[in-house]
């Protein structure tokens, strides 16, 4: 398990952008197709972009065509599952296990062809790239 990482909302707001703390802390959802990773093809780790604790590897992320990156298994213990009850509906939401920053999504069942079914739906806002 990833050591943790809290911050106060305050601390929060001096260390991230507007639009990072809006995402990350809010639990907000960037436009589809706007993201800077959702196309990306680089080697290497994805972090979380609020407390830089490694979220994914590139071996794990496919083009899934849902316009945010996608991944089909993060590394063990650094993503934590929530339910989501908001917007009319029962989600699973995903989150950073060290900081508890909102990623995005993870869908079950949808028949892409990755080891797990699964589909991390992440926001590029909240990652950062390390080659």
């Amino acid at each position: 398990m990833p050591e943790s990482k809290a911050k106060s909302e305050s601390e929060w707001r001096a260390v991230l952008s507007p639009e990072q703390f809006r995402i990350l802390r809010q639990k907000g959802t960037e436009p589809a197709g706007s993201g800077e990773y959702e196309n990306h093809k680089g080697k290497g780790v994805y972090a979380c972009a609020g407390c830089e604790t490694p979220l994914y590897t590139s071996n794990t992320k496919f083009k899934s065509g849902c316009g945010w990156p996608a991944f089909f298994d993060a590394i063990p213990g650094a993503v934590s599952r929530h339910e989501d009850r908001s917007f009319g509906s029962v989600r699973t939401e995903i989150t950073c296990t060290a900081c508890g920053g909102h990623l995005g999504h993870v869908f079950k069942g949808e028949g892409f062809s990755t080891p797990t079914d699964e589909r991390h739906c992440v926001n590029s806002v909240s990652l950062n790239f390390q080659e």
